[in-house]
């Protein structure tokens, strides 16, 4: 698979969650206090990432 989420615990304690494509890290979250959480970012950006409008600000 060529993409994918991850679920991380930083230094700190917080769960984090990134995506990777080609094993490069796209973008990350900010921490979440509970793995339910971070599982949710995930759920919000998989149904409302694909209708995200572009914003080019250069």
């Amino acid at each position: 698979m060529a993409h994918k989420f991850e679920i991380w615990k930083d230094k700190k304690g917080e769960f984090r969650v990134r995506f990777k494509y080609n094993s490069e890290v796209m973008f990350w979250t900010e921490g979440y206090s509970s793995k339910a959480s971070a599982k949710n970012a995930i759920k919000s950006i998989q149904t409302k990432g694909p209708d995200a409008p572009i914003e080019d600000n250069s």
